[in-house]
């Protein structure tokens, strides 16, 4: 029974909800970045290399096997190193993207957080405590008067 209850706490708590999410923006995000880097990256730069293809581009360390009718006996030992290419560049693009959107997400919790900042309207508990924090420092000062 206790299995039951801790799973019910981690999905009411809206763990499981903040993970659900998470993963299927995760997932979305990279179907974004695996067409960027498909289709909008990797053109230019095999333009650039002189029309290579990276996903193609492999080393033979041994040729196929074929017997006599050309059917082939034994299959072709070969290291696609171009795969490999394209996969680290996947990643390097969304390793700078992530960066980029943490960066800018920092910006905006450090705006939001900016006590001197008026653009930024606070949070209504926030505001409550600042209002508790000079209540008490007026209260304290009329104290010390008598």
């Amino acid at each position: 029974m206790g299995l039951i209850k801790e799973f019910k706490e981690f999905a009411v708590k809206g763990n499981m909800i903040d993970m659900a999410v998470g993963i299927i923006i995760g997932m979305a995000f990279n179907r974004v970045v695996d067409v960027l880097v498909k289709q909008v990256i990797m053109p230019p730069l095999s333009m650039l290399t002189g029309g290579v293809n990276f996903s193609n581009k492999e080393i033979r360390l041994k040729e196929p096997v074929l017997d006599a009718a050309g059917n082939v006996e034994t299959e072709a030992v070969v290291v696609g190193y171009g795969l490999f290419i394209e996969v680290i560049i996947d990643f390097l693009i969304i390793g700078f993207t992530v960066f980029l959107v943490v960066k800018l997400m920092n910006q905006f919790r450090r705006k939001a957080e900016d006590p001197n900042n008026k653009t930024v309207v606070p949070a209504r508990n926030v505001e409550l405590l600042e209002n508790i924090s000079k209540l008490m420092e007026e209260q304290n000062e009329l104290l010390k008067k008598k």
